[in-house]
């Protein structure tokens, strides 16, 4: 099972992350870290620790929060005030679908970008199936998605941007 660390640690390879843009994307995100923090969020963990035993659900969310904030900006409303970002996963189901959400999000990706970044990680995905896992949970046709998923997305991001 993949866990929180994980989705840190392959995103910083595969957007060739330093220590400090990953303190100051997590900064974004509304979380301080200092060195020690990210030294234990940066080394694996083991296989049988639970998946946000050394990175709770709350803080990769901010990271993800402040990763869409360093590449997109903040978002605003209709009179320019900046919106807070939302914190979408409310229990560990909801894990990769929201990483997957909020990576298409800061990456401005397309449902063809990552259908492309998938075949390169060596899998596909159906329209129907990636319409399926971006939806809200509450949709008739919401579908969980697996670790598969968010692996093969960050394998075909690090394949794209490292060659």
């Amino acid at each position: 099972m993949m866990n929180n660390n994980d989705v840190v640690i392959r995103l910083r390879y595969a957007l060739s992350l330093t220590n400090k843009q990953i303190e100051a994307i997590f900064n974004l995100g509304g979380v301080k870290v200092t060195d020690s923090d990210l030294d234990r969020i940066l080394t694996r963990q083991d296989k049988e620790a639970q998946h946000d035993a050394t990175l709770s659900n709350h803080d990769l969310e901010a990271f993800l929060n402040g990763l869409v904030i360093d590449k997109r900006g903040h978002r605003k409303d209709k009179d320019g005030k900046i919106v807070p970002p939302t914190f979408d996963i409310k229990n560990a189901k909801l894990v990769n679908n929201v990483t997957i959400k909020k990576i298409k999000i800061a990456m401005g990706y397309t449902s063809d970008d990552i259908q492309e970044l998938m075949k390169l990680a060596g899998d596909s995905i159906s329209n129907g199936e990636l319409s399926a896992i971006l939806r809200r949970p509450d949709h008739r046709n919401y579908r969980e998605a697996g670790d598969r998923y968010v692996r093969k997305l960050l394998a075909g991001m690090s394949k794209k941007y490292r060659g």
